[in-house]
């Protein structure tokens, strides 16, 4: 193949395939490569080429298909090869989706690239668990904050979680279930007040979307109540959580009951 390559960083969306953008979309329909991670829908790799390479570089917590920086390497290399490369990821690609290291690398090697936002699961997934992020009554500031959290630099740690237990209406921490009881103990330490609204939502925008709620003082035993939502999952902590009673409505259309709310 000859001329010049270009990736694109394309954010899948949040699980439900109807949620990529249409730059998206257009993108995966002229892909010679589709370099795809876990959390990007499968079915959304017939919109690309039956020509096209598949590769998957899916990752899970304890194990990985591709290290990162095998993944950069194969973006470099398959795009300097001439070719149209689409890194499909699920969500927003720089939202914890490493977009902005991969693009690094694609510059260092001078290899051109665009990223292509997309919808990202902290507010997707909240919005069809019947939950806006704000409300005007309940939330005018919204936070994403990564479940995997590190505390090996304490004087940093304690500023941040009382910012997220003081300051922000509503936060959605990414991938964090392994990590709730920390989670919730240092945001009730903080200063949160232990009957703060918690919704869980797992696989959110797809039909087997489960939520559980309850507060910060009893997620954890409602969780352990459900132990089948897992991760992939969004937690959500903020008094928007409420409108879940009223608002429902995706779970709605699909005949599921509510009854892992608290």
């Amino acid at each position: 193949m000859s001329g010049a390559g270009k990736v694109y960083l394309v954010g899948a969306g949040p699980g439900d395939p109807k949620l990529i953008t249409v730059k998206g979309l257009e993108c995966l329909q002229k892909a010679d490569v589709v370099v795809y991670d876990r959390l990007a829908n499968p079915e959304l790799l017939a919109y690309a080429p039956e020509t096209a390479e598949r590769i998957y570089c899916g990752k899970l917590p304890d194990h990985h298909t591709m290290r990162q920086e095998s993944i950069n390497e194969v973006l470099a290399e398959k795009a300097l090869e001439g070719k149209i490369v689409v890194r499909l990821k699920g969500g927003d690609p720089c939202v914890f989706g490493r977009a902005g290291e991969e693009a690094e690398h694609l510059a260092g090697r001078g290899v051109a690239f665009e990223i292509v936002p997309g919808v990202t699961a902290g507010i997707a997934a909240s919005a069809y668990a019947g939950i806006p992020v704000t409300h005007r009554d309940h939330g005018s500031s919204f936070a994403v904050v990564t479940g995997h959290l590190r505390e090996d630099k304490p004087e940093l740690a304690v500023e941040k979680w009382r910012a997220l237990a003081s300051g922000i209406d509503t936060v959605a921490f990414y991938m964090g279930v392994a990590n709730l009881p920390l989670i919730r103990t240092q945001l009730i330490k903080h200063g949160r007040d232990a009957e703060t609204p918690v919704a869980v939502i797992s696989w959110g925008t797809l039909p087997k979307q489960a939520v559980v709620t309850g507060t910060l003082a009893n997620i954890e035993e409602r969780l352990a109540e459900n132990s089948h939502v897992t991760n992939p999952a969004i937690i959500l902590v903020g008094d928007v959580v409420k409108m879940r009673e009223k608002i429902n409505w995706f779970e709605a259309t699909l005949g599921v009951n509510d009854s892992l709310a608290e």
